[in-house]
Order: structure tokens, then sequence, then C-alpha cells
């Protein structure tokens, strides 16, 4: 399978812990989350715009939070010019973005941010869907 996502040529970080046992590595969550990504997972403000061809929509820090979780490191967001960030990972040097594709544009990962849950998670509604994609994670690794 090819793809598509930032830095997906060199994210060969392994999970810090066995809490999901088929996550070996950011390609394998990046496929369980194409099943799992919704609309009720995408940022209220862009669900009109979320489909199945653009899953990955709204889905930047409740998605890098997730990596982290997973993979350790630290997230990071780079300002998108209207007040928000997006946000992606850097583990062990190595940055890569599961959510990039929802950009028509290729971002530029310099001046980057380093983000924290306790300011994201402070809208319940982000940290709701933050808790119901890391539960979908859970139950897909259950069947």
């Amino acid at each position: 399978m090819e793809y598509r996502f930032y830095g997906a040529d060199d994210c060969d970080v392994r999970p810090i812990n066995n809490e999901y046992p088929d996550i070996n590595n950011p390609k394998d969550l990046y496929d369980a989350l194409s099943d799992i990504w919704c609309a009720e997972t995408c940022a209220p403000r862009m669900r009109k715009d979320w489909s199945e061809e653009n899953k990955t929509l709204g889905q930047c820090s409740i998605t890098a939070f997730l990596c982290q979780d997973i993979f350790g490191g630290k997230v990071y967001g780079v300002p998108l010019g209207d007040g928000n960030y997006h946000c992606y990972n850097i583990v062990d040097g190595k940055r890569f973005d599961l959510t990039s594709e929802q950009f028509e544009h290729k971002l530029i990962y310099k001046y980057e941010y380093e983000q924290f849950r306790e300011e994201h998670f402070s809208k319940q509604e982000k940290y709701e869907r933050y808790l119901y994609l890391k539960e979908a994670l859970k139950k897909r690794q259950e069947k």
C-alpha cells in the first residue's frame, strides 16, 4: 500500500507499550484509523466538509495525542493562520503527520510549537472525540 501522509517513508518508530498489539508502527495505526475516522471524530467546525474521500479532515489533534499514547514522543503544531494549529508527532527525531492528507497544499513544518493535552482537552468535545477514537481502536483490536 502506498502511504501519502507526511513522514510515511521515515516513520519506523515502535510502540512504547502493548496496549494495541496489532499496532507495530505508525502505518499500522494509519490503516486502523482509516476504518475509524468519521464525522463524529471530526472537529465540529469542519464536519460539513468531512467525507469518506477526506477522512483525515478535522482529526489532527485527537490523532496526534493517540499517536503519543502509543509511540511516545511529543505533539507539535504548525499555525494555520486562522488561530488554529495543525498537530502532528515527532518521535525519536522522526516527524510524521497521519492527518496531513486533509490539505490540498503541502504544509511547511518549520514554525512548530509543542502542543499539550491540557490545553487541547480543556475543550470537552475534543476530549470526548479523543476518547471515542481511542475506544474504537481498542474495540478494533479485540476483533
